[in-house]
């Protein structure tokens, strides 16, 4: 019996795995949920719209409630959201704010 997958010991649980599925447990650990406001799960390329009105540091403009937000990326951080809206540049929203559309 010939197997050409490497195994690799994981601390973690204590057993023999084999390397791609240690692999893809820590890279499934290392995973930031990003949540709306009411919980949905949020992710890359996802719109969003505004459940308050919002006033936008040093642009002097407030983005209304009901403001649909375009194509999100997520940062790594579960409570902020990078975007891009006409006429402000690197806005990043907390995820408090926002509901999945």
């Amino acid at each position: 019996m010939s197997d050409s997958e490497d195994y690799v010991y994981d601390e973690d649980s204590g057993e023999w795995m084999p390397a791609s599925e240690l692999a893809a447990r820590r890279a499934a650990a290392d995973a930031v949920e990003v949540r709306d406001a009411v919980g949905n799960l949020l992710a890359d390329g996802d719109q969003v719209t505004l459940i308050k009105d919002l006033e936008v540091k040093g642009a002097g403009q407030t983005l209304k409630q009901g403001t649909l937000i375009k194509s999100i990326r997520l940062t790594g951080d579960p409570q902020e959201i990078d975007c891009r809206y006409p006429g402000i540049k690197g806005l990043v929203l907390r995820a408090e704010f926002v509901r999945k559309r």
